[in-house]
């Protein structure tokens, strides 16, 4: 027989509970309305678009917009699923030295901003950097080549994107059940055979959602690709709200934006596929064997190590020099207490709320698919694939026409973070339901078992890695957040993302540099709680 036969991803039924699934939907379509304003307002603006405005925007420069955007998009998603597939699996399943250490460095760099880090690779690797003035007395060297462009973009995006997929895969890992892989052992497969042919698969849900996120973000990022020089959609999109008094024309770009996001959430469909990769047995499932690198052990180590090296360390050293450079001038730490407790604040509501609407969007796709659910968790992604401007505008709209006590308040940023960023809680909460099988909840609902309490009881401590990490996404994505901070924050509210943007706008590094390294701290503590959550019990019988 056939290891494939063995191994099959699971595909048992969903349920189909008219009750519960009345309810989800219900709340479901109230996320969805939710999720529908920024694309209303795009519809609404491009509704009313002249003849000229069309003209502009359906030029061959569109089209070179959008193949560079989707080109991006694509290095960026293949370069930090090459990076962070293998980083989870080091730090998960094997005797890498110090891998509980390992495992907290290097998701690190999901704290650093990404205009901070392309900033930081500019001021250390371009030319007049840091680098430079290093290399120029002992060996002569006058200049370095530039990286800004493509190159630039690229490697900015994928140092500080690849965490999605690492926390995501490693937290997946998590709920792998070790009999899978003893099965395939116990038929002859080799190590490197076993994980190609059954563990990675099995790993496909959340391989598949940590690259929608990393797909997602390149797209919609415009502080990276700024700094580095290389125009997209999203660039373009700023100059028109910024530079034209017609909003537009940036509407419309912004509608093709969506459309290259609907195609990402299509590809991701696909990849994903409809198995259920879940345990069929009952009882508790066993910890993990490590798995022994052998004469590997030297190599992860490197490749670790030079990750973290260029991903954090570099970054961090970077604010360190201007941080201590502002001190000897004269300058002071700017160390902005006040502002890191109200980014603390929003983005600790904006975690919280985002969790609580991607709970049904993440049951209605999982456990009653079909065309109207699958719907609904598509619109989902619509506000993540655009422009924080965008979506800021388009509240500020809405709020001003329909709701003015919400405009420039805390509640309106609160929801301006949900918008940007539930598919942050939904994809984990996918991935981690996705190896959740039904039949303890069916076993629970037939001895008459509440549907909230067998929720409570049972699937939410199963589901718990999904929760946390869904949470801890949103609340480190949100403290990052500038455009939509900027436009809809109360009069004389600060955050540490815009004390470090007007530092660094202003030409002030020393000023923007404590900001910023308190913003890399207190995102460093959840990253930290979030990591040790995606470790995995381990048995110390080391496999070949």
């Amino acid at each position: 027989m056939s290891l494939a036969g063995h191994l099959a991803p699971s595909r048992a039924p969903v349920f189909r509970g008219r009750p519960a699934r009345g309810g989800l939907l219900v709340a479901g379509l109230a996320v969805g309305a939710l999720m529908l304003l920024p694309v209303a307002y795009l519809v609404l603006r491009a509704a009313g678009a002249s003849t000229e405005s069309w003209d502009l925007i359906l030029r061959a420069r569109t089209l070179a917009l959008a193949f560079r955007s989707i080109g991006l998009a694509a290095a960026v998603t293949a370069s930090a699923v090459a990076i962070g597939v293998p980083l989870a699996w080091l730090t998960a399943r094997t005797d890498l030295p110090s891998r509980r250490l390992w495992s907290v460095l290097v998701a690190l760099p999901l704290v650093i901003p990404s205009y901070v880090g392309a900033f930081a690779l500019i001021a250390a690797l371009g030319p007049g950097g840091i680098v430079q003035d290093l290399l120029a007395k002992p060996f002569g060297v006058e200049r370095l080549p530039d990286i800004s462009g493509f190159v630039g973009a690229w490697l900015a995006l994928t140092l500080f994107t690849y965490p999605y997929v690492y926390l995501l895969v490693a937290s997946g890992i998590k709920g792998l059940d070790p009999s899978h892989e003893e099965a395939a052992r116990g038929l002859g497969e080799s190590a490197w055979s076993t994980f190609v042919r059954v563990t990675l698969p099995m790993l496909r849900p959340s391989i598949a959602a940590g690259s929608l996120l990393v797909a997602l973000y390149t797209l919609h990022d415009f502080g990276a690709v700024s700094l580095m020089r290389f125009q997209t959609f999203t660039q373009a999109i700023y100059l028109q709200y910024r530079g034209a008094f017609d909003r537009t024309p940036a509407a419309i770009l912004s509608l093709f934006l969506v459309a290259l996001a609907l195609g990402v959430l299509v590809m991701e469909h696909k990849a994903r596929g409809r198995a259920r990769y879940y345990r069929s047995g009952a009882g508790s499932k066993r910890p993990s064997r490590v798995l022994s690198l052998g004469r590997w052990k030297w190599p992860a180590l490197l490749f670790c190590g030079a990750v973290t090296a260029a991903a954090f360390a570099l970054p961090v050293s970077v604010i360190a020099f201007w941080l201590i450079r502002g001190a000897v001038s004269g300058d002071g730490l700017n160390l902005t207490w006040a502002a890191a407790g109200n980014s603390v604040l929003v983005s600790g509501a904006g975690a919280l709320v985002a969790l609580v609407a991607a709970l049904p969007v993440a049951l209605l796709a999982v456990r009653f698919p079909g065309r109207s659910t699958t719907v609904m968790e598509r619109l989902s992604y619509s506000g993540y694939a655009l422009p924080g401007i965008v979506v800021a505008l388009a509240l500020v709209f809405f709020t001003a026409n329909f709701s003015p006590a919400l405009y420039q308040s805390l509640p309106l940023v609160v929801i301006a973070y949900v918008v940007l960023f539930l598919p942050q809680a939904v994809e984990p909460l996918s991935a981690s339901l996705l190896q959740l099988g039904p039949r303890m909840e069916e076993a629970a609902r037939a001895l008459g078992v509440r549907r909230t309490r067998v929720f409570a009881r049972i699937v939410a401590p199963l589901i718990a890695r999904g929760l946390v990490s869904g949470a801890a996404l949103v609340f480190l994505t949100a403290m990052k957040e500038l455009p939509a901070t900027l436009l809809l924050r109360p009069t004389g509210f600060e955050t540490l993302a815009t004390r470090v943007w007007t530092g660094a706008t202003a030409g002030l590094y020393a000023h923007a540099a404590g900001p910023a390294l308190l913003l890399v701290a207190a995102c460093a503590v959840p990253l930290y709680v979030l990591a040790r959550r995606v470790e995995v019990r381990e048995v110390e019988v080391k496999a070949d």
